[in-house]
């Protein structure tokens, strides 16, 4: 009877722990990173006698927490994958509805620019339409600027992101290491007896670290983990948890790099932060904000310089050469804000460098890293996106020289350079930011052109001369004012006189010569005397600024017969007010292709640029859908061994409660049986 009580107990016991282990799934049944528990069941040693075993009941061997290891790590794997794609689509679709919108986007406020220059040129005296023109170019600079500061206010959203990652993913460093440290300490884990609650815990937050970075977990003794980044780099060792950081970037003081703290040490890990919250704002830090400046700031500067340009060799309401129209791309202190030296450079550390736009057209949109070997003046220029060296030299001594590249110089104008010193050089980074309207007045914008041509009255020939093409005013190789436009107002060396004499030749008796000469009374010869050929177009002189007396910063075509004698003057176009010339020009920049080697025009590149966020956003969305049908069956997997039933579990509560009622009439038989014993000796 003493067995029978024995073996009921055993069985109340052990049922009433199934039945307490049972109740606990489901009331975890929501419990994130719960696992799934079952009380394993073993029969107790029973007693032998003459006619054999009798058994004496059940224990419980252990209370097993269903895991599968891989199925656990596969999920970690499509957190960190989901966890990098849903930051990068987030970030990117911002990115791709600021650029793409009607309201936010720039190509509106380009179109309507152009589209006041087209009317202005109709009627180019007009107080009205040259306000116009202001204004939408006004909005232009706005639209520049809105969108730079758009960009900038997302990069400041990308780095308050990766602070607070940072701060998450320590908290949960730390709770990961605690949690080691209680794990190897619980009483029973040498006899097997592991605590579940602890597991689960630990599991979990490895879960939440896996999606803010890629980790590699490996387990250790005592049940520990051991955590560390994808190149091996640890993050927990046993009950000790490395820091994550961010700091200002040495390269680029705009943006922030990670770094990882351990032991009194602080090491850049920047390369290595891969997948997760933070491996896809780096990603997108990398592979779309910074072009997408890069990009913007060459788009300004191609609308800016082209715009200058033209303007300047116009000629306004009150008869002066046109200035600027936008701020200069190549003032001085922009050329210098375009180099940033780098943080860990030694010193003396007073490089001078400046970045010189030389042609927009070829400007290429990306950045570069300068650095310096060897004493110091040897030098490498390394292409950022692709990591290529794209020009390679040694410095002078002097230093003084420039590194010359497709659409721009880097001038080297003096300082120390040590072996090992760096600068980051983007010609475009932050020209969208910087532009600005430099015309206040609608009389100062430059309609005309400052020069004329008029046929002399006393001409018998059919010869024609057209209204000529302005080249510059400038001196590309000092940048002063050309000799004829050093006096404001008037052609200093002019008026010109083209005249024409007959100078037959073998084969063409109708050839002539002409000669351009000054005004009286020195009548100086301007160039040398030149062949002309009835029939043909001739240009009177030279597009090359190298060509001395004979490039004057303006050609002029001639066409017919000239007669003996016949004469051409070309002189400055004083009261010119109705000139539209130099206007049709600047509204033909619209359309003309002044952008990528001269095969885009700026609507094209900024459609570009456009094109380029939004293939990278959809192609994001279908990576991100691919990302969380991959989590969605892992996560599928890991429920169906880990995951509470509920249906099951209330099928076990009835089993065990039937169980546990047996076990219970089986103490109550042991009791009567007693009873009836206890009887027998009365």
């Amino acid at each position: 009877m003493a067995g029978l009580l024995g073996i009921g107990l055993t069985g109340i016991l052990g049922h009433q722990s199934a039945l307490n282990t049972t109740g606990n799934n489901i009331t975890n049944a929501n419990t994130p990173g719960y696992s799934r528990q079952e009380v394993v069941f073993e029969t107790q040693p029973g007693q032998r006698t003459g006619a054999g075993t009798i058994g004496s009941g059940v224990s419980i061997m252990d209370i097993r927490r269903l895991a599968n290891e891989f199925l656990v790590q596969q999920v970690r794997e499509d957190s960190t994958l989901a966890g990098e794609q849903q930051t990068l689509n987030s970030e990117l679709s911002r990115l791709d509805n600021l650029l793409g919108g009607e309201t936010t986007g720039l190509n509106n406020a380009l179109n309507n620019f152009f589209a006041s220059l087209q009317n202005a040129a109709e009627d180019p005296a007009s107080l009205p339409q040259r306000q116009l023109v202001l204004s939408e170019a006004q909005q232009v600079v706005n639209r520049f600027q809105a969108l730079s500061q758009e960009f900038i206010q997302q990069r400041e959203s990308v780095k308050t992101q990766m602070q607070q990652g940072v701060k998450d993913a320590n908290t949960l460093l730390n709770s990961i290491a605690d949690l080691n440290l209680a794990i190897s300490e619980s009483p029973g884990l040498a006899q097997g007896r592991m605590p579940n609650e602890l597991l689960d815990q630990r599991d979990e937050k490895l879960r939440q670290l896996s999606e803010l970075v890629n980790i590699r977990v490996t387990e250790t003794e005592g049940s520990q983990v051991n955590v560390s980044l994808s190149n091996g780099l640890s993050l927990v060792v046993g009950n000790n948890a490395a820091q994550l950081g961010t700091r200002g970037n040495a390269e680029d003081p705009t943006r922030l790099e990670f770094t990882l703290s351990n032991g009194g040490r602080t090491l850049n890990i920047d390369e290595q932060i891969a997948g997760g919250k933070l491996g896809g704002l780096r990603r997108f830090d990398n592979e779309a904000l910074k072009p997408a400046f890069d990009e913007l700031g060459r788009i300004a500067i191609g609308v800016a310089a082209s715009m200058n340009h033209q303007h300047e060799i116009g000629m306004d309401l009150e008869g002066d050469l046109g200035g600027l129209f936008f701020n200069d791309v190549n003032d001085l202190a922009v050329q210098r804000s375009r180099v940033v030296a780098n943080a860990n450079n030694q010193l003396p550390n007073d490089g001078q460098l400046a970045v010189e736009i030389t042609d927009s057209s070829k400007l290429p949109a990306g950045s570069w890293t300068l650095q310096f070997s060897g004493d110091g003046r040897n030098f490498e220029l390394i292409d950022k996106a692709s990591g290529e060296i794209v020009n390679q030299g040694r410095l002078p001594d002097p230093v003084q020289s420039e590194i010359t590249m497709p659409g721009f110089n880097i001038r080297v104008e003096g300082g120390t350079f040590n072996a090992g010193d760096k600068y980051l050089i983007q010609p475009s980074r932050n020209a969208a930011e910087s532009i600005g309207l430099q015309v206040d007045r609608e009389e100062d914008l430059a309609f005309a052109s400052p020069i004329r041509a008029t046929t002399g009255d006393q001409n018998v020939g059919t010869g024609k001369i057209d209204q000529g093409t302005m080249l510059n005013v400038r001196s590309p190789f000092t940048g002063s004012l050309l000799p004829g436009f050093q006096s404001a107002g008037q052609l200093a060396n002019g008026p010109l006189t083209v005249s024409f004499t007959s100078t037959p030749l073998p084969g063409d008796p109708d050839a002539m010569t002409y000669t351009v000469t000054g005004p009286p009374p020195a009548n100086t010869v301007v160039g040398n005397p030149k062949a002309f050929s009835p029939g043909e177009i001739v240009t009177v002189f030279s597009g090359d600024p190298a060509a001395g007396d004979d490039y004057q910063g303006f050609q002029f075509k001639l066409t017919g017969k000239p007669a003996e004698g016949d004469t051409f003057e070309i002189a400055y176009n004083t009261n010119g007010v109705s000139d539209n010339r130099n206007a049709e020009l600047l509204a033909a920049l619209g359309t003309a292709n002044t952008l990528n080697g001269k095969s885009q025009n700026f609507t094209e590149g900024y459609a570009g640029l456009v094109e380029d966020i939004g293939v990278k956003t959809r192609q994001s969305q279908l990576d991100l859908d691919a990302g969380k049908t991959l989590l969605e069956q892992s996560t599928a997997q890991r429920e169906s061994v880990s995951g509470v039933n509920l249906d099951e579990e209330a099928g076990k509560l009835i089993q065990y409660q039937a169980a546990y009622n047996a076990s219970a009439q089986v103490i109550s038989v042991a009791q009567d049986l007693f009873n009836t014993l206890l009887q027998t000796f009365r």
